[in-house]
């Protein structure tokens, strides 16, 4: 069934008819018309997580002070004029609100027509609320962020019964830099105003966002590398200016390394880092400048790593060596690849992996260009041929508690199978 076509026709039909696949859905009987699979997926982790379908839970609203203090820290203030241009507008004529939530689910920015936002604070939709999936159940925001990829939700198909009078369409806005999700817009209202092509009209304003994104890094780089040129030709040796976030600005004596991944709370002095080893960190306008020695690195034999895979839509790598631990939110592709990895100790090639991801085995340039950036923050604890960790380093997955939870957005064969044939937990190889 079309919904948002049955929606744009007939609304009320569309709501009975939504309604009644809930009902039937829910209790475990056959419906007449199945759900649609992304729906279906999510009502399942709702049932296997707890969520009560006939409560309507609402966690703590934020402080007003914290939402503050969210909205200076999250890299999605920079795009509000493009998501306004985009989306308000529109919003405002068809009686809708576009909600801006940041990658925790809590909702950071409101706006759009008077009348909707009242009914939006009658759902608890509110500033400072959160609308994680397994929080208030399938919706907008919530489910996005865990498939990463955008989703209409209408009336019925929110899994809690006093979300559907209402229908949400929300789209991932990721960070172009190294796909990690930075939050979620998102178009809301009531089920009679949505129109078939508003999922593609709010994808299309949240690549436009991703874009912007895109081209104020690279301006910050150009800057960046306009304040290192006249401090690296000073230097001998290597060495690498890079921003905060470790991106590289500009390099001398050594190969172009596109990342460089830092502490989270990065002094000056000497320091240990995953990609250059022992290095001295000096403090530079916008970055900092990292001159690398010739000490050879740590070994591999103190080198911890932990994939976690448990949390729906957030996989996360840690490294930790004897010098120190950092951690990184990987993009749903990396997790994949990751993943296959650790499954796979002694290794796996480009054919493989390709066959692993795609179901097929000539896809092994894609492979590589992942696996190459994943090896640009690895450093020498991830080998090639063929791709695997090192034998030395400790590797611990941690996997939810169901199987069919795991990397919920991939349609990687291997990863299907995995889904069915695992039990979920937690494996340390």
């Amino acid at each position: 069934m079309n919904v948002a076509r049955l929606a744009a026709v007939d609304a009320a039909q569309a709501a009975r008819v939504l309604s009644e696949v809930r009902e039937a859905a829910l209790a475990g009987q056959r419906t007449r018309i199945a759900p649609r699979p992304v729906i279906e997926q999510s009502w399942g982790r709702m049932l296997r997580s707890g969520v009560d379908p006939e409560r309507d839970f609402r966690s703590g609203l934020l402080p007003s002070d914290e939402v503050r203090r969210r909205r200076e820290e999250s890299p999605l203030r920079h795009v509000l004029p493009v998501l306004r241009e985009g989306l308000l507008s529109v919003a405002d004529v068809s009686q809708h609100i576009m909600v801006v939530a940041d990658a925790d689910g809590r909702v950071l920015w409101r706006e759009g027509a008077p009348p909707v936002l009242r009914k939006a604070d009658g759902l608890g939709f509110e500033l400072g609320a959160d609308w994680r999936e397994d929080v208030v159940g399938t919706n907008g925001v919530g489910t996005p962020a865990v498939v990463r990829r955008p989703v209409q939700v209408f009336a019925g198909e929110h899994f809690v019964r006093s979300q559907t009078s209402w229908t949400c369409t929300g789209a991932p806005i990721t960070d172009p830099r190294d796909g990690r999700l930075l939050g979620v817009v998102d178009v809301s209202g009531p089920l009679e105003t949505m129109h078939p092509a508003t999922l593609a009209w709010v994808d299309s304003v949240a690549k436009l966002a991703e874009a912007r994104l895109r081209e104020r890094h690279l301006a910050s780089l150009e800057r960046l590398r306009a304040v290192a040129a006249p401090v690296l030709a000073r230097l001998g040796g290597r060495a690498l200016v890079v921003d905060r976030d470790g991106w590289a600005a500009a390099v001398t004596g050594m190969p172009y390394v596109r990342r460089v991944m830092l502490p989270k709370s990065l002094r000056p002095g000497r320091r240990w880092l995953a990609a250059l080893g022992s290095c001295g960190v000096e403090p530079l306008a916008g970055g900092w400048l990292l001159r690398a020695s010739e000490e050879p690195q740590a070994s591999a034999a103190r080198t911890r790593i932990v994939l976690d895979l448990a949390r729906a839509g957030r996989c996360a790598l840690t490294v930790s060596t004897s010098a120190g631990s950092w951690s990184r939110e990987l993009s749903p592709r990396h997790a994949e690849l990751l993943f296959l990895l650790a499954e796979h100790r002694a290794g796996r090639g480009a054919a493989a992996l390709a066959e692993d991801l795609f179901d097929d085995p000539s896809r092994t340039v894609t492979v590589r260009a992942e696996m190459s950036r994943i090896r640009r923050y690895l450093g020498d604890v991830l080998h090639h041929r063929p791709y695997r960790f090192s034998e030395e380093a400790e590797v611990e997955m941690l996997l939810p508690d169901d199987p069919r939870d795991l990397l919920p957005a991939s349609t990687a064969p291997a990863v299907t199978r995995r889904r069915t044939a695992a039990r979920g937990g937690r494996s340390t190889s």
